[in-house]
């Protein structure tokens, strides 16, 4: 296998479902997907179970028991099961378009991760995309979109068709090349070798602590934000806590300043 699709989920079937459709539909299908579940209740398996015997997905679920946001724990136990020397990450409620395995195997590069960003949907919008708009790729298209209340907005170049575009907007944007979970990927060995997220993190910052590590290792971050392209569907975030994120805030500060490479409480400790 070429890679491993590494998918973050909690209770959203529904939404991981679509996901779950865009990658069925890959331009390139030589990849398995492991779903780093925290702590779920049965009626996502079920799902899993369901999309499985329809597509030609290699699934593996991986779950613990829910407590509390754990994402970080998770993400390392599905690291551990990824079967391939690349792992690409994305979030149960990011479709992605057919192109997006694709693109992250173009643009790898060695001692490299790739940074990716996601074209955010209103709620409105979310839920009205069905089966049919995935497998057609209709959601990934701006006069789709707009029919169905998109507000106009620079951000729409995002999906532009144009094939010049996308590389023009990449080097000229000034978003950070950051370790964006929904959107990003490296080497397993490079993971191995900072001892993968920093357990010790809830919701907050964690996956760019990650990606400071990543760096400090001396491993280049390259903008794909306009290149590889997934579209985000709205959902709340009932798990932000502000003592866990000032917590996280403090941990990225001595990861910078010490310029910290591996993870005390990562990979090695579950």
């Amino acid at each position: 296998m070429q890679a491993s699709i590494i998918i973050s989920t909690y209770n959203s079937p529904l939404w991981l479902e679509k996901v779950l459709l865009g990658f069925s539909i890959q331009t390139i299908n030589d990849f398995e997907i492991i779903i780093a579940d925290d702590g779920s209740t049965d009626e996502t398996k079920l799902m899993l179970k369901k999309i499985s015997s329809e597509t030609t997905l290699l699934i593996t679920h991986v779950w613990h028991k829910d407590d509390g946001f754990q994402k970080t724990k998770i993400l390392n136990k599905a690291i551990l099961a990824t079967k391939s020397d690349y792992c690409i990450f994305t979030d149960g409620d990011c479709i992605p378009r057919n192109d997006f395995v694709e693109t992250h195997l173009k643009f790898r590069r060695k001692n490299s991760f790739l940074s990716g960003g996601y074209f955010k949907l209103p709620l409105s919008i979310s839920n009205r995309i069905k089966k049919q708009d995935i497998m057609g790729q209709h959601c990934f298209e701006l006069k789709w979109l707009t029919e169905r209340g998109l507000k106009t907005s620079l951000k729409n170049l995002k999906l532009a068709s144009s094939s010049f575009l996308p590389m023009l907007l990449n080097s000229l944007t000034t978003t950070k090349q950051s370790w964006n979970g929904h959107n990003a990927s490296t080497w397993k060995s490079k993971i191995l070798e900072i001892n993968g997220f920093n357990n010790d993190m809830k919701y907050g910052g964690e996956d760019r602590e990650f990606g400071e590590r990543l760096v400090n290792l001396g491993v280049k971050p390259i903008q794909i934000r306009y290149y590889a392209i997934c579209v985000h569907l709205e959902h709340s975030k009932g798990y932000i806590n502000q003592k866990a994120i000032e917590k996280n805030n403090e941990i990225r500060r001595l990861t910078k300043k010490n310029k910290v490479i591996k993870t005390q409480k990562g990979l090695s400790t579950l």
